[in-house]
């Protein structure tokens, strides 16, 4: 299976000052989930160009990366992700999308003058993604990269979209927890020995001063994720350790 790196950037200062809240990392993580995909990274910047760049290099440097960007892609000052993305995936200017410039002039007739127009200027050799609340679309690069507006209404159904042509129902993720009545470090050595292609998550929790662990072990594979679980039930079995399995 093809390796998949998916990020999240959500561009918007209203949210990091707390005038909005983000509503995006959760609909996007579900999505994937849906698809047995993960979020590799996430990322909530301010409406600043060099942060962005800066984010977007990153991205970029990672052959594996698929990247979902929200927001800053509308005709107003504070707008930057058109002509950022431009800049750092194409390094070339914006260029008018001819198709995204009828669609413009169709809803808004004159009133596509002067600014609303400017939305049609993409980086070159972008598609478009359809927009059901007012056919302003979203755009992608490489289909890989894709740039969606700020507003939930119409940023997540462009998401559906873009998986449902580019990245469909992979294998079914298996995950097993148990909540253990010991410390992380009692289970260690075990840890260690799990494959590094199976996820393995340790969160420590302190009920009443009390070390506890959550643990979590999941894999592609059923049977291989239900044996490397089942070798830390049997060492809690064998050292008269509590513990509760979860869903």
């Amino acid at each position: 299976m093809k390796q998949i790196h998916f990020y999240a950037v959500i561009i918007g200062t209203e949210i990091l000052n707390g005038r909005r809240a983000d509503k995006h990392f959760s609909f996007l993580k579900s999505a994937l989930a849906e698809r047995g995909y993960s979020l590799f990274a996430s990322f909530i910047i301010k409406d600043d160009p060099e942060l962005i760049e800066q984010t977007y290099r990153l991205i970029m440097a990672d052959p594996h990366s698929v990247m979902f960007s929200f927001g800053g892609i509308g005709s107003t000052p504070d707008d930057l992700t058109r002509a950022i993305a431009a800049k750092v995936f194409t390094a070339k200017e914006l260029a008018r999308h001819q198709q995204f410039e009828r669609d413009i002039i169709e809803r808004f007739g004159n009133e596509a003058y002067p600014h609303r127009i400017f939305m049609s200027e993409l980086p070159v050799g972008s598609s478009l993604l359809k927009n059901p609340v007012n056919n302003m679309s979203g755009f992608y690069l490489e289909q890989r990269f894709f740039f969606v507006p700020g507003f939930p209404e119409m940023a997540h159904t462009m998401i559906h979209e873009a998986l449902e042509r580019f990245y469909p129902a992979n294998r079914m993720l298996y995950r097993y927890t148990l909540y253990a009545k010991t410390s992380e470090n009692t289970l260690i050595d075990l840890m260690k020995e799990i494959p590094k292609d199976m996820e393995l998550s340790s969160l420590p929790v302190f009920r009443d001063n009390i070390p506890n662990v959550e643990l979590s072990v999941a894999g592609y594979d059923e049977t291989e994720s239900r044996k490397w679980f089942l070798t830390f039930v049997k060492y809690l079995d064998d050292h008269n350790i509590e513990y509760t399995e979860t869903s």
